[in-house]
Formats: C-alpha cells, structure tokens, sequence
C-alpha cells in the first residue's frame, strides 16, 4: 500500500484559523477533524484517491423584516416552523409568516406600556402546550415603571392575532426607583417552568443592594409553575423552598442585568449573558442537573473581579466562563443562543453573542466545562451597532434583531 505523502499544511486538518491546535479547541472537535484533515491529504489507498469534502459555508445574513419599531426580540411557538413573532419596545408583536411582516400585529398593549429608554415591552414566551391552550407570556414595564408579566390568550378566530381582554398578571415587582435594569427575559426551560430574569433596579453599582439580597426578586432568574396554581406556584425543587433567608421563586441570585439568557436545546444548559457595569461584560453557563441557588456575584463582582475591594469575599460566588472589557468602544453584551439548527453548520454547537455598542457578532463552544474555539463572526454577521437581542425560530434557526428597525435570519454564505 502506498504511503500518503501529506502534502497539505496542519491548517489543512481544523478549518479554523491555527490549524487542530488553535486553543481552545475543544477535543472531540480535535479527533474528528484530525480524521478528516487525513483525507484532506487524498490519500490513496488501493488506488482510491479520497478527496475531503468541501468545509461548511461561512454564515451569512438574510433580511425578514424592516421598519420595525424598536425591535427587541424575535422567538415562535414550539413546533411552528411558518411564522416568527418580533418583539416592539413600543408594546406591540408583530408576525412574519413565510418571510412576510403581517399588517395587524399579533398584540398591542401600548397603553399599558412604559416605553423609553431600557423600558417597555421587553419579552414573550409561548406556553411549550401553546397548541393547546393558546397561552402566551409577556414581560413589560407598566405606566408605574414597574415589572409584570402578564399571560394572554390567542383568539379564538384568527391564530395571528391575541385576545388582548384574557391579560391575566402572573408577576408584578416593584421597580420604580431608577428606570434601568429592568432585566426583560422570559422563557421555559427544559423542565417545563417559567425562568425571567430580572435586573437588580437600577442605579450605578446596585445602590438598592437587591443583588445579594434574598428577600428581594430584583437581580436574580425566578423559577415558576405556571401550571398549578393562580397565578403560579413554586416548584418544589426550587433551591430556596422552605428557607426563610430567601425568597422561593429565586432559581439564581447576584446578577446585575441578565438582559438575555437561554437553554441549549441539545443538553439544556442554562446560558446567561450579565450586562456588566463599567469595566466588564460576563457570560455565565449552568450545565443541566444543577440545583439553582447560584450566587454570580454581583455586586461583590463584576466579571471575574472584585467591584469593590474592600469588601470582596469571593467565597461561594461563581464567576463567568468568559468576560471581556470595555475597550475599543464595547459596552453591553447582548447575549444568543447556542446553535443547533441545521441551515449553517459552520455554527453548530457555538454560542453566539454580540455588543451593543460596536455590533460584532463572536462565538465560543463550552465542552469539559470551560470555553474553546473562540471565533469571530463580525465581518459575515455584522448588521451595524444597536443590536438588541438575537432570536430563535421553531427550527432552531437564528436570527439577529437591530434596534433601528431589522430582523435578519442566519443564512449560509458563499
């Protein structure tokens, strides 16, 4: 049998920039690829010569919807794969079926709406037997400047547009103080409860002090049965349930903003993005089988350090698996999802984050509990600064909202 001569560089063998030792990589990424870069070479066995297959096509971006007001949000029931709906930070939902932005909106609570500044409609979330039951959840400011979520119904005769006279308040907090850190994420998790997370109340560095506060809701990601129970009940499980230090809704606690956060829909995992204070921007994960009861820190912590010296007891605080700085113009993470949909496979298993203020688009893999194959995606992925949230279609397709107006859908490239 002839021997390969392996011509090709060890670029060749990783498809990423710095070949199958770039840092990071994760090790199962490693193996395979090393198999692969093998056939890259064409090596002849038998006379057969195996060319490799070409690497997966860059992503790209795809326009679905423009002259939005203020889009915030992009998300769909489980199981439609026709229609997404977009969030308005001016209270109302839009739909886009089959690629088209529908006239009447799926919702309009305008009038029960703060809208302005970090304000107004924030989140939606459709129940996981929406099929069934028609509800859906949303997270919005009221004319008080306080949080609620409010549960609502689809009518009975049109299934794109609400039944704005079923709003039934599931949670209302008090949050009147300052007018930032209003969190805004609203979701199911894995287990079938309702996960949002709320900002600590404003103000610069936590002056209400609701960060390590367990009496308090603000800074924390809730967990609730909306199932058993009007309005909810707490499910059993809850890390707090029969502690008097704490609240029993609290899941996780010391957060400053969780703006975004999701659930990996391969293996569950919790990932939350925490919009930092001055200095850094943080991105915590949660592996499936955790407890809750998570203290990340802020605001004895910001990041990976101390916010304030004199007193930082770092002891049982759980720091971020990635953090960056304030530099070049960075301000305020806006955290993604973790790829699984099938259109861009040059994504797959990597979760997507970006900046508000400057609009790159990166991405990290997490495998063996820490962060590997850092990428950069600004260039194929960049829709300007603004970027206000990513989305999640009911195939797993992503998508990236631009305040200004956009919804773009995450495409392969050429």
């Amino acid at each position: 049998m002839p021997r390969s001569s392996y011509p090709c560089d060890r670029r060749h063998l990783s498809g990423v920039p710095g070949g199958p030792y770039h840092w990071g990589m994760s090790t199962w990424r490693i193996g395979a690829l090393l198999v692969v870069g093998a056939l890259a070479c064409n090596l002849d066995v038998g006379g057969t010569t195996f060319v490799p297959p070409p690497p997966p096509a860059p992503p790209a971006l795809q326009l679905v919807a423009q002259g939005l007001t203020s889009p915030l949000y992009l998300t769909a029931p489980p199981g439609d794969t026709t229609r997404q709906f977009i969030v308005q930070q001016d209270g109302r939902i839009r739909v886009v079926r089959n690629d088209t932005l529908l006239t009447t909106p799926f919702l309009d609570i305008r009038t029960l709406v703060t809208y302005g500044g970090e304000r107004g409609l924030l989140g939606l979330a459709f129940h996981p037997n929406y099929k069934v039951n028609g509800w859906f959840y949303v997270y919005y400011t009221d004319l008080g400047g306080n949080i609620r979520i409010l549960r609502l119904t689809v009518s009975a005769g049109d299934p794109n547009v609400a039944d704005p006279t079923t709003g039934d308040t599931v949670l209302a907090v008090a949050h009147s103080t300052y007018n930032n850190h209003n969190g805004g994420m609203v979701v199911f998790g894995p287990d079938g409860y309702l996960y949002t997370g709320l900002g600590d109340g404003g103000g610069g560095g936590d002056p209400l002090g609701n960060g390590q506060n367990k009496h308090a809701l603000l800074g924390k990601i809730l967990r609730l049965d909306v199932d058993h129970g009007s309005p909810y009940t707490i499910p059993g499980t809850n890390p707090f349930v029969g502690d008097t230090s704490a609240r029993a809704e609290i899941w996780d606690y010391g957060l400053r903003n969780p703006w975004r956060f999701s659930f990996d829909r391969s293996n569950g995992y919790l990932y939350i993005a925490d919009v930092g204070q001055d200095l850094y921007e943080e991105v915590d994960v949660e592996p499936t089988g955790g407890v809750g009861r998570v203290n990340y820190g802020w605001n004895v912590m910001e990041g990976m350090h101390c916010y304030n010296a004199t007193t930082c007891n770092t002891a049982g605080l759980t720091l971020p698996v990635l953090e960056y700085t304030h530099t070049n113009g960075q301000c305020a993470i806006i955290g993604g999802y973790v790829y699984r949909g099938k259109r861009v496979p040059a994504l797959a298993g990597m979760y997507l984050y970006a900046d508000l203020c400057v609009g790159w688009v990166h991405s990290f893999e997490y495998v063996f509990g820490r962060v590997g194959n850092q990428l950069d995606w600004s260039t194929q992925l960049f829709t300007g600064t603004n970027v206000s949230s990513f989305g999640e279609d009911g195939r797993g397709e992503l998508y990236i909202i631009n305040l200004g107006g956009n919804v773009y859908r995450m495409v392969p490239g050429t």
